[in-house]
Order: structure tokens, then C-alpha cells, then sequence
């Protein structure tokens, strides 16, 4: 499975709740598999879609979910620390590691060599931790955790690569925002 198959498995467990999406291929292909105003794009920012998601989750009581990947978690691991420290009870981040930072060519990341991020969260004082390999599991995962308490790290373990034609996405970042926002302010 590669990072679009999992978002695919992913999205099929995500109800109402607040999306947080990495920059790149990773937005690009949640928005074409499955667009909506509750979804908040990154534009120009990598690294910061953990970030963004926590702060999000720690305003509100509404579910947040961040989906990163591990080049870019790899930039700010001070969140997972911070996840570990607050523990938000509504916030999910879902790390798909592909060993590769996909949106500049796909060359190696960390993970590719000796990094495990699902051990940096556990670390940090993340106590609900999974790692998914198979892509049937992770749709039945994603659903049983959205019914617990977090915050919860998953991580996914998926080969690079992405299908062809995925596209930009037609809308710019401060539209992205409003909506998102607006999406944000109601009860889901």
C-alpha cells in the first residue's frame, strides 16, 4: 500500500471530525479523494500540521485529527513531546511513513534507516500508540480509536509512491481557511 491507499482506508473511518492535512501530495490527495469544508489544507508550511492540529484540538472539544507524514513530523518532534505533555483527550495524529519525503521526489527519510517514530511518541509520554502495516486494519483502527479517550499517535507503515494525475488544489488558502473555520464554529 502506498500513502493514497492508506488516506483512502483512513477516510473511510473519519465522520464529523476536524481534519489537519501535511502540505504537498498529502493534501492534494485528501482533497481529491474526499474534499470537504472540515478539512484544512497546509499550504507552505511543512512540519507544522501536527502542530496545527494540537492547538486546534487544545480550543476546542470537538475530535481533531492531524495527518502527517514522517519527513515532516521528523522536522518538529518537539510536538509529539507536547502531545505527550498535554494530552488532549480529542486530538489523533496519524503518521503515515512511507520512508520517504514524497512531495520533493521521494528521497529517503529517517525512517528509511533507524528512526521509529511510533518509539520518539511513546517517549514522550504518549500512551496510546499503534502501528498499522496491512491496509485492512486501518480503517477498523481509526474507527475504534475515534471511540476512545486520546490523544492517540498512529502510525502507518506504507511503501512511497503516489498514483498519477492527482492535481493542485482549486482553492486558495485564505478560502481553505474560512471555511475550515467556519466548518470549525459548528457542532459537526
Amino acid at each position: 500500500m502506498r500513502r493514497y491507499e492508506a488516506t483512502d482506508e483512513i477516510l473511510k473511518a473519519i465522520g464529523d471530525e476536524l481534519v489537519i492535512c501535511n502540505i504537498g501530495h498529502p493534501s492534494q490527495e485528501i482533497f481529491k479523494l474526499r474534499d470537504r469544508p472540515e478539512n484544512f489544507y497546509m499550504f507552505g508550511s511543512m512540519g507544522l500540521s501536527s502542530s496545527i492540529g494540537l492547538g486546534v484540538a487544545m480550543a476546542q472539544d470537538r475530535k481533531v485529527i492531524a495527518l502527517d507524514g514522517d519527513g515532516s513530523v521528523t522536522m518538529n518532534m518537539g510536538t509529539l513531546a507536547t502531545i505527550g505533555l498535554v494530552r488532549p483527550k480529542n486530538y489523533m495524529l496519524i503518521i503515515i511513513d512511507n520512508k520517504a519525503y514524497g512531495s520533493t521526489g521521494f528521497q529517503r527519510s529517517f525512517t528509511a534507516d533507524n528512526l521509529r517514530l511510533e518509539n520518539v511518541a511513546t517517549g514522550s509520554g504518549v500512551e496510546k500508540v499503534v502501528v498499522i502495516t496491512e491496509q485492512d486494519q486501518i480503517e477498523p483502527t481509526i474507527s475504534g480509536l475515534l471511540k476512545e479517550d486520546g490523544p492517540h499517535v498512529v502510525v502507518i507503515k506504507c511503501e512511497p509512491g503516489m498514483p498519477e494525475g492527482i492535481g493542485v488544489i482549486p482553492i486558495d488558502g485564505i478560502a481553505v481557511r474560512n471555511r475550515f473555520m467556519e466548518a470549525a464554529k459548528s457542532d459537526g
